[in-house]
């Protein structure tokens, strides 16, 4: 049986995923986007992330996604641990929300789906 790496709190319209507990947040960018599931929107954003940054030792990411006001508004970044230019980091972070394509991507896949988000 797998077990889930990942640890998945839920607080009224928030959600945050991240690698550990407690979340820390050495390195963000945020960005928000037009209302969709909250589940679906971290995990696509995780998932980008962790691809651009997976070889950065001691990254442990961590979205939040809270609804306000009919959008998203994305948190992403996380934990670093050692000596790593953070700046650098950030940076590649917000090119990956800022991205059109991957943008695009997200809202598709995580359209709401009936009552479930």
């Amino acid at each position: 049986m797998s077990r889930s790496r990942w640890h998945i709190q839920r607080e009224g319209d928030a959600l945050t995923m991240s690698r550990r507990l407690p979340v820390r947040w050495d390195v963000v960018a945020e960005t928000s986007l037009p209302d969709a599931g909250l589940l679906r929107t971290a995990q696509q954003v995780r998932q980008d992330m962790w691809r651009a940054l997976q070889d950065l030792r001691g990254f442990a990411p961590t979205v939040e996604v809270r609804r306000e006001a009919g959008r998203l508004y994305v948190k992403a970044g996380g934990a670093v641990d050692g000596a790593v230019a953070k700046g650098h980091a950030q940076a590649i972070i917000a090119e990956i929300l800022d991205c059109p394509e991957r943008r695009a991507r997200w809202r598709r896949f995580a359209q709401h789906r009936g009552a479930s988000s």
